[in-house]
C-alpha cells in the first residue's frame, strides 16, 4: 500500500490512536512504518504521523507529564521505543540478572542437592555429588539463587538455602512444590546419601 493509498483510508480508527501505537511499540522487534502502522490502526498516515509527534513530546515530558525512560525514534526508514542513554546501565544490569547465561550441569546438580536437603554446607554437597563444589556454590550464589542460611558455630561452616529468586525460576511458589525425587531413582532412595 502506498502513502497516497493509506492517507485516502477514511474507516475509524480500531483504537485510540496513540494507546494502540504504544501497545504497537511495546512488541516491535523492528522499527515500523507509518504505512505499516497506518494500516494495523487502520488510520490515515497523517493521522498516525501527528500522533507519533504528539507521543514523542509526551515521552519528552514537554506538558503537564514527566519524561519517560524510553523515548520515540525515527531510525531504519520507521518508528521505534528505545531506552534513554541515561537509564543504558539500568536496563543493562537488570537484563543481566533476568536473563544469565543457562546454568551448567554441574549447577543443576548443585542447586537440586541444596534444594532438597537445606540448608546444607558446602562439605555435604560435595559429598553427595563426590565432587569439589567450589566454584559451582560461588556461581549461584552470584546469581541469586542460593544464600548462606547461617554459619556452624561448632565447625564453621556456612550452610546455604535456596532463594525467592530459585523459586520464581522455577515457576514455583515453595520448595514444597519441587516433586518427590524417590520415584525417579531405580533404588528407590532419596538419592542423596551422604
Amino acid at each position: 500500500m502506498t502513502d497516497a493509498a493509506t492517507e485516502a483510508i477514511e474507516a475509524d480508527p480500531i483504537v485510540d490512536l496513540a494507546r494502540g501505537l504504544e501497545a504497537i511499540f511495546m512488541v516491535a522487534d523492528e522499527p515500523q512504518s507509518l504505512v505499516s502502522l497506518a494500516t494495523a490502526l487502520n488510520a490515515p498516515v497523517a493521522k498516525i504521523r501527528k500522533t507519533i509527534s504528539a507521543l514523542r513530546a509526551d515521552f519528552n515530558g514537554e506538558g503537564d507529564g514527566p519524561r519517560r525512560g524510553f523515548e520515540l525514534r525515527e531510525v531504519g526508514g520507521g518508528w521505534r521505543i528505545y531506552v534513554r542513554a541515561d537509564y543504558d546501565a539500568a536496563v543493562r544490569d537488570f537484563v543481566f540478572t533476568q536473563n544469565p547465561s543457562r546454568l551448567s550441569q554441574a549447577a543443576l546438580e548443585t542447586l537440586a542437592v541444596i534444594a532438597y536437603k537445606q540448608p546444607i554446607s558446602r562439605g555435604a554437597v560435595a559429598a553427595v555429588r563426590a565432587v569439589n563444589v567450589d566454584s559451582v556454590v560461588r556461581t549461584l550464589l552470584g546469581r541469586g539463587l542460593i544464600t548462606e542460611a547461617f554459619t556452624d558455630n561448632e565447625t564453621g561452616a556456612i550452610h546455604y538455602e535456596t532463594t525467592e529468586l530459585m523459586l520464581v525460576q522455577l515457576g514455583i511458589n515453595s520448595i514444597a512444590e519441587l516433586p518427590p525425587i524417590s520415584p525417579l531413582l531405580s533404588d528407590g532412595s532419596d538419592g542423596f546419601d551422604e
